[in-house]
């Protein structure tokens, strides 16, 4: 058998048939190779032998002792079965309980005087010790030395834990990984021969054997090492790859004209950009000007200045004699950019239009809603040239959308952008346009280097002049109702000042099962879980509490609501009316998160904010202090004081830093929510990498792969790392990377 094919063979001749589908469908496991992936997530240590007189509680024990008597008792009416075994080791007695089909073996096997080794987790029930369904192994008490020797063996045994599931547990899985560890010793090793010897790691056909079968724990970590390195490292040369394929693409340079739109445009301004501002600026700039296309990624704060950033580079393009075509998640941002835009630019907006300047463009407006004329209009203008910046949903995709010069895309909020809409809007261009992708929520260095590798970053992390502090506390509206109460007072001092104040809720309402948004995919997901107490009733909805305030506690204000099931004129007029100061308080879903600027609005309450994820809380929290009042943010939450759902609602209250949060959110939900389905390009490929936790790991990773690619981008040279890559990126993979 080959070195390559021995992994390429389907679990299905190995392992029979039903274990085989079980795993195809329930773990996405097919062939060895993949079985071979599948790492253990953590190791039981049998533990050192302990006396039976020094148990201690909840711990994983291992014991050897003699079985003083067994005895069946029966319960349920006779129905159910349960075998107790009570031991002894002279130092004290131990009681052992097996239930059902369990009890048969041990029954036959455990007789009074025999010696046994046991392993299992130490609980008390009825006031006394017990070990509920151990493991033992029997000892021949004939030959001391050998039953030493087992004892020894078996105590200090390393058990691999696997990531299993209902169908299939994890001893069934170690089977199974026994019956393939022999096909290890043909594993394609990805790395080259010079990096694996300087940086001392371990083959990785050892590696493999142990990550699933370690002697001690230093096999363990020489395994993880190992391990980890190749996932970060084979990762970050496709990445790497990408983006010299991307230097080798044409595109039009545009480079900034004097005396042209974007200076009139900073003429105008009526403040300074920040330090922060003009630095991503200047990268932006050197990109467009360069002949290959710009793929950067604009990280920022909520309020940070992306929007003043993209739109100086939207103007530079049209400058060049380019279009530019700002994308956006949803038809009220779409709305939000261009009111802001237009606003932004003045007389500058208007070009050839009656009182536009000479110097102007024309911006317009494109989603699904719009009515047939506007829409005819708007496509003229963009077919024409007539238009230099357009914003949109991703109406802008459909096919019947052709542009004049399409030379920039910005893409605003790439997290709820599929790369297929992205690379559609892409391919509009003569040659591919410069890419531009925004994002409010901060995403720590590790993850920008993995799920946006293929992108250059850019961070704008200081917050322009003007821009208040917000305030946030937690009120805990079960254990102290008298806090929610004032937290509507606070909301009515605010309006009484002159202030606005947004309220959120999970849920839109009318219909208990229908909700809106991420927040209502995490309501729904976290019913389930049994943690939070505040979980038993539906989340609170936006008509319910806009009634109920109304009637109550905000009697008197004008309270309007806002949420995704209104026709889009209808959210448009409210959130102009909002915007105006003619409404007091806007009760609304999470619409409002992204994008909405209402430099008036200072307070805002979130109601049933556990029911909301880390990141989420931040950049709804990002809609108030806008202005120059200090904002505030009034976390409303049933949840326990010790619950885990508390403790991220204090770590929200805690820090303004979306970095230090986007941390913390990261470690309570692991990669899996992070990479996402959206990125599948990467998500299968980490098994043993956890991108919070090896920041070091993911950086070396990234500059070795740099390296090798600038040297030999086609890998002539190492053809293991080839072999390996192409198993990594199958065609799906291959085509998420593409799209970039």
């Amino acid at each position: 058998m080959d070195r390559v094919s021995s992994f390429d063979e389907p679990l299905l001749k190995l392992l029979g048939g039903a274990t085989a589908k079980v795993m195809a469908e329930h773990l996405d496991l097919h062939t060895v190779g993949d079985l071979l992936h599948h790492y253990p997530r953590r190791y039981e240590e049998r533990g050192k032998l302990t006396a039976l007189a020094d148990l201690p509680l909840d711990e994983h024990v291992t014991v050897v002792a003699q079985v003083a008597d067994a005895r069946i008792l029966m319960f349920n009416n006779g129905r159910g079965k349960r075998l107790e075994v009570t031991l002894t080791d002279g130092s004290g007695r131990l009681q052992l309980v097996f239930f059902g089909h369990g009890v048969h073996k041990p029954h036959k096997e455990l007789l009074p005087g025999r010696r046994a080794m046991f392993a299992g987790k130490v609980s008390v029930f009825n006031r006394k010790m017990q070990l509920a369904h151990p493991t033992y192994q029997l000892l021949d008490a004939s030959d001391a030395d050998e039953a030493t020797e087992a004892v020894d063996a078996f105590a200090g045994r390393l058990l691999p834990i696997y990531p299993a599931c209902k169908q299939l547990d994890s001893w069934r899985i170690a089977k199974a990984v026994d019956a393939v560890l022999p096909s290890a010793r043909d594993a394609v090793d990805p790395l080259p021969p010079s990096l694996r010897e300087g940086r001392g790691f371990t083959s990785l056909p050892e590696a493999l054997l142990k990550a699933h079968r370690p002697q001690t724990k230093a096999d363990v970590e020489d395994a993880r090492a190992r391990l980890k390195w190749d996932e970060a490292f084979v990762l970050q040369v496709a990445l790497a790859r990408r983006r010299y394929a991307d230097t080798q693409l044409p595109a039009v340079a545009r480079r900034p004209v004097a005396d042209g739109l974007l200076d009139a445009f900073d003429a105008k301004l009526p403040f300074t950009l920040t330090e922060g501002q003009e630095k991503v600026s200047k990268e932006i700039f050197d990109d467009l000007a360069t002949e290959h296309p710009m793929h950067r990624l604009l990280q920022g704060e909520v309020g940070s200045g992306k929007t003043m950033v993209a739109l100086r580079a939207m103007l530079t393009v049209v400058d060049a004699g380019g279009q530019a075509a700002m994308l956006a998640p949803t038809e009220v941002l779409a709305q939000q950019h261009h009111r802001s835009i237009t606003e932004m630019m003045g007389e500058l907006a208007e070009g050839g239009m009656l009182g536009g300047s000479d110097r102007g463009t024309k911006v317009v407006l494109l989603t699904g809603s719009m009515g047939m004329a506007a829409r005819r209009q708007a496509l003229l203008d963009l077919v024409t040239g007539e238009a230099g910046i357009v914003i949109g949903t991703h109406a802008l995709i459909e096919d019947k959308v052709q542009f004049h010069d399409l030379g920039l895309v910005v893409v605003d909020e790439q997290h709820r952008f599929g790369v297929e809409q992205r690379d559609a809007l892409r391919s509009k261009g003569k040659q591919p346009p410069h890419l531009l992708v925004m994002t409010a929520t901060p995403i720590p260095r590790t993850v920008a280097m993995t799920v946006f590798g293929d992108l250059e970053t850019s961070v704008l992390d200081q917050l322009p002049a003007g821009r208040s502090p917000i305030a946030s506390h937690v009120v805990p509206a079960k254990d102290k109702p008298h806090f929610l109460a004032r937290a509507w007072e606070r909301v009515r001092e605010e309006a009484e000042n002159g202030h606005q104040a947004y309220v959120v809720c999970p849920r839109i309402g009318d219909d208990a099962e229908e909700a809106e948004g991420k927040g209502a995919k995490k309501a729904k997901a976290k019913k389930a879980a049994p943690e939070e107490d505040g979980d038993k009733r539906p989340p609170l909805a936006v008509l319910e509490i806009a009634d109920e305030l109304r009637k109550g506690a905000l009697a008197g204000l004008g309270v309007e609501v806002l949420h995704g099931r209104m026709h889009p004129d209808e959210k448009d007029d409210v959130m102009r009316r909002f915007a105006a100061g003619d409404v007091d308080v806007l009760v609304a879903t999470t619409v409002i998160e992204v994008g909405v600027n209402v430099p008036n609005a200072t307070a805002m309450v979130i109601m049933d904010a556990d029911r909301f994820g880390v990141s989420q809380l931040h950049q709804l929290r990002g809609r108030v202090g806008r202005g120059s009042a200090p904002g505030l943010c009034l976390l409303v939450s049933e949840a326990h004081e010790a619950s885990p759902a508390r403790a991220r609602l204090s770590a929200v209250a805690a820090t303004l830093d979306g970095f230090e949060l986007s941390r913390i959110d990261l470690e309570q939900r692991r990669e899996g929510d992070v990479l996402g389905q959206a990125q599948s390009g990467v998500r299968s490929s980490l098994r043993m990498l956890t991108v919070i936790d090896d920041e070091e790991v993911i950086a070396a990773a990234r500059e070795e792969a740099v390296a090798i690619v600038a040297a030999d981008p086609e890998l002539e040279h190492l053809p293991e790392l080839r072999t390996v890559l192409a198993a990594l990126l199958d065609k799906d993979r291959e085509e998420y990377l593409d799209k970039g």
